[in-house]
């Protein structure tokens, strides 16, 4: 067991946004199968190398009428690449190289940073 960051097996929207910079025209949502605070495991359709740098869209929280939803957006790279039970299907694991939060509503100010 190589981890460092404890996992959180979870089943989020997961978008892949860019690969190696070119932006993904094919809007297909994915699932994580885990996530940790250092990176994310998820299954596709599309084998990604090692190595390979990417951007990915991971929803945490969706809020009905669009109020309190927050996703995460991340650069990324590929760190392995598994065959996945299902046929046509790869395991991608990744490691963060760095995210950012979207939040559709304000942060109430009692909870901002100064």
């Amino acid at each position: 067991e190589r981890r460092r960051e404890a996992r959180a097996y979870l089943r989020l929207p997961l978008r892949l946004a860019s690969v190696e910079g070119h932006r993904e025209n094919a809007a297909v949502t994915l699932l994580t199968q885990n996530i940790s605070a250092s990176g994310v495991y998820f299954l596709s359709p599309r084998r990604l190398e090692p190595g390979t740098a990417i951007e990915l869209e991971v929803g945490l929280v969706d809020r009905p009428f669009g109020r309190g939803s927050v996703e995460m957006t991340t650069t990324a790279h590929v760190v392995r690449v598994v065959q996945a039970s299902s046929p046509g299907w790869h395991g991608i694991a990744v490691r963060f190289d760095d995210f950012d939060f979207r939040r559709d509503e304000c942060v109430p100010t009692r909870y901002a940073l100064p």
